[in-house]
């Protein structure tokens, strides 16, 4: 029997225990071990509550049976859990279902002559091992709103190497402990419900902006997948300047965090900018209106020499009717070259050269229409400023709207009150648009003053841009070109030169391309193609 000291010893080093224990299985084995040195019990068995209203077995042991399953021992337990009710009723065949349904702890000195319960199953128990029950002691543990969160059950006390029942100070001793372990289990639950919540409700920001527009819907739950890939590869990869580099699960769950929030700015991003598929797009494409505008070019056109082929039919001059229906030809086919010249540049790409945009202003500019009797150019200077666009299909001030939503991420962080172990959330979020020599945005950081995670996004969201097949106004590269262009952008200091070797070495971007690419984008792979590029065998003896 435990003395008073050592007990008082104990239940303190047993509230300090379980105060620090993350682990909610090892924290329940914790209690369970406790349980049994405060009693000297021989068994014992602790069971967690599923949402189903069953006990399920979380870690069983018996010393005589030398028996240990479940916890830390990495045995299954073999045993389906037991139903608190059944059809509506408690379920009279097991004490724990008992104790659990009614809240309180229930004490049997001998389970062979008890005639007040069901312990069939016990007795059957003990002709299957030989063992012999005799003291059965259940107490069910109750958070601070009276909700069940577990029962314990502890088998044949001892005192002075005898089985006996449990004496009354053995009951309050583990009473005292399932209130400590109750208050325990209750703040690790507590503590999980609100990681599960803030988890959540990133997902959902990155699903409601996803959602938002159809052309990068899928672009905020890619990056922070091929963002952990990274982060994997690296902590395995012992080479190199990373060699150090250490991923822990806090660590993990930060960095997935912030995958998730990147782009949370967005939220505040118009849509006519954001989902701007073709140059002229606004809430809808005005290439309609220039289409007939071109058809009032052509209406008028033929206006003009109607008079002429009319006058020229009624003389009878066959020759000028000749040439006047050739030049009428010749003018129509001429404005529908330049409506799919106009339609051609609206599309947008990756270049449009000098040539190509002065003939887009000379076209709308010397070509006049006439509209409600006034004559106007067929283009608007709006119009002429948005199909002249070089790459893509944003305007400089559209570009800025787009990139403010990094400032408008920033805002949004960093005004959140993160714990401490998500207070990185904001600098790995916001700096996937930084560049290595610091002429990224928002802030400019270079190289040395980001984190290894923050510059790990930053490969993420190039990537996977490069690689969408969703954007308006591209189709998604071949996994070659992809490599290709990044290896410039490593030669050019855009992107950290260190994890995209890690990215080639380890085959981060097939990993990721086997899982969210197109079968038609995954081509050859040569990596002696790669810009910037060198195997570790040539990389490292070089330096």
């Amino acid at each position: 029997m435990m003395t008073e000291p050592s007990v008082l010893r104990h239940l303190i080093d047993i509230g300090i225990s379980l105060s620090v224990e993350r682990d909610t299985t090892r924290l329940l084995e914790r209690i369970l071990t406790s349980a049994q040195t405060l009693t000297q019990a021989d068994g014992g068995t602790i069971y967690s509550v599923t949402a189903d209203k069953s006990l399920k077995f979380e870690t069983l042991i018996n010393n005589s049976l030398n028996m240990y399953m479940g916890g830390s021992s990495g045995v299954p337990i073999p045993f389906p859990s037991i139903p608190i009710y059944k059809e509506g009723q408690v379920n009279q065949h097991a004490i724990v279902a008992i104790a659990a349904a009614e809240g309180e702890m229930i004490h049997i000195p001998d389970a062979y002559a008890c005639q007040q319960y069901d312990l069939s199953a016990a007795r059957s128990m003990d002709q299957r091992t030989g063992y012999h029950t005799q003291s059965v002691l259940t107490i069910p543990m109750k958070n601070h709103e009276g909700e069940l969160n577990g029962v314990l059950q502890l088998i044949n006390a001892t005192v002075d190497g005898k089985v006996s029942a449990f004496s009354t100070q053995q009951m309050e001793l583990v009473r005292s402990l399932a209130s400590l372990a109750a208050v325990a289990l209750t703040n690790k639950q507590l503590i999980e419900n609100m990681e599960e919540l803030f988890q959540g409700i990133a997902r959902l920001i990155a699903k409601a902006i996803d959602e938002k527009s159809p052309y990068t819907g899928g672009h905020c739950k890619r990056v922070p997948e091929l963002t952990m890939m990274l982060a994997n590869a690296t902590h395995q990869h012992n080479t190199g300047p990373l060699a150090d580099f250490v991923l822990t699960d806090a660590d993990r769950h930060e960095l997935s965090v912030a995958g998730w929030l990147h782009d949370c700015g967005k939220i505040a991003t118009p849509e006519y900018v954001m989902d701007k598929a073709s140059k002229l797009q606004t809430i809808f494409d005005r290439i309609e209106l220039v289409d007939a505008k071109i058809e009032i070019a052509k209406r008028d056109f033929e206006l003009s020499l109607t008079g002429p082929l009319y006058l020229a039919s009624y003389q009878q001059d066959q020759a000028q009717v000749a040439l006047l229906q050739q030049q009428l030809a010749q003018g129509l086919a001429a404005l529908d070259a330049q409506r799919e010249f106009l339609r051609k540049a609206n599309i947008g790409g990756e270049f449009m050269d000098k040539d190509d945009q002065q003939q887009v202003a000379d076209l709308g500019r010397q070509q006049q229409i006439c509209i409600a009797g006034q004559r106007q150019n067929l283009l608007s200077d709006n119009e002429i400023y948005n199909l002249s666009i070089a790459r893509g299909t944003l305007t400089p001030e559209e570009r800025q709207i787009i990139n403010r939503h990094m400032n408008i991420t920033v805002d949004m962080l960093e005004s959140l009150p993160f714990p401490k172990h998500l207070q990185r959330v904001p600098e790995f979020a916001c700096g996937h648009h930084e560049k290595m020599d610091g002429t990224g945005y928002p802030k400019g950081l270079k190289r040395d003053q980001m984190s290894i995670p923050a510059r790990m996004m930053a490969i993420a969201d190039i990537f996977e841009a490069l690689t969408a097949s969703d954007r308006p106004y591209k189709d998604g590269k071949p996994l070659s070109e992809c490599l290709m262009i990044m290896g410039r952008m490593k030669e050019n200091q855009h992107i950290d030169p260190d994890l995209f070797d890690i990215f080639i070495d380890q085959k981060v971007y097939l990993q990721y391309a086997e899982q969210f690419l197109k079968p038609g984008q995954l081509d050859e792979i040569d990596h002696s193609r790669i810009p910037g590029y060198l195997p570790p065998e040539q990389r490292y003896s070089t330096k």
